[in-house]
């Protein structure tokens, strides 16, 4: 395709969609629990005023990816149009074809199998290149607009979102076992994205090292440093670049590289502590949170 998009990637972005979907219906919905993000406001709408989970989860969305097709790049824009619809066909099936599981008394493993369907269904599709749609989008707005960083923005709008269920329908039990499902569902999303680390380390030997450090540059808006490096081998000093990026980005990274030069000799090691600008300062050196 012109974009660049990969039939794998589209399976995966469904397949974390289905998984997703079947979690929120079977696990949120029928034991009446809470989520953060645009989901959590869907689930207010359904249990206040009775609206359809999966229409909402269209109308909530798709404004909030025109508005921000810019900043996630055609390739993500894509990728998440395409899970934002998946989602909403899969709700509206599981709706229909729902499977009552009979734990409404067992909240606990309510929650825990919420956060392990969730998580794992989000997992896969930040793996396959999908984001997690309106308030992944907002966080990337108020940085450029506002200065404030994504996790900041995203942490406060899971709380208001869970503040306000719990005012709405959740009674205080079922918001603390709210709470559960969505520290249990980061975990998970943490280990199908390959492990609990901060970071990734990546060491890139190219030919075309120029190109990709500056698509890197441009694309990711992540540092690169070139280091001097002696092949043993071939007896010729070489060009080695290494940048630092999250977890979520190392498909976009393998993406650009692969792209540029699909013989490019790529090592990726797991980071468990980055301090600095793009993880712990923003491009003013401030602290992000």
């Amino acid at each position: 395709m012109g974009i660049g998009l990969k039939f794998k990637n589209i399976l995966m972005i469904i397949l974390g969609s289905a998984i997703f979907s079947f979690g929120f219906v079977h696990f949120n919905m029928q034991n009446a629990l809470g989520e953060g993000g645009f989901s959590g406001i869907t689930l207010i709408l359904y249990f206040v005023f009775g609206l359809d989970v999966s229409v909402m989860n269209l109308v909530l969305n798709i404004p909030m990816f025109f508005l921000g097709w810019k900043l996630l790049g055609r390739r993500v824009f894509y990728y998440t149009l395409i899970g934002t619809f998946s989602v909403s066909v899969f709700l509206k099936i599981f709706e229909i074809y729902e499977i009552q599981l009979g734990i409404s008394d067992d909240l606990f493993l309510a929650s825990l199998f919420a956060g392990v369907f969730i998580g794992t269904g989000l997992g896969i599709i930040f793996r396959a290149g999908g984001t997690t749609g309106g308030v992944d989008i907002i966080a990337r707005l108020a940085q450029k607009y506002l200065g404030w960083s994504m996790g900041k923005t995203m942490f406060m709008f899971d709380a208001l979102v869970i503040l306000v269920s719990w005012l709405t329908f959740l009674d205080i039990r079922s918001m603390m076992y709210t709470l559960v499902a969505v520290f249990v569902g980061a975990r998970v999303i943490d280990f199908v994205q390959e492990g609990a680390y901060a970071a990734r380390g990546a060491f890139i030997i190219s030919e075309h090292q120029d190109a990709i450090a500056n698509r890197i540059t441009t694309e990711m808006d992540r540092g690169v440093t070139v280091l001097k490096g002696y092949g043993h081998y071939t007896k010729k000093d070489r060009e080695v670049l290494y940048c630092v990026i999250s977890k979520n980005e190392i498909m976009r990274l393998k993406t650009i590289i692969s792209a540029v030069d699909p013989h490019a000799f790529v090592s990726v090691t797991e980071t468990n502590d980055v301090m600095g600008e793009g993880f712990t300062l923003d491009e003013q050196k401030r602290p992000l949170l």
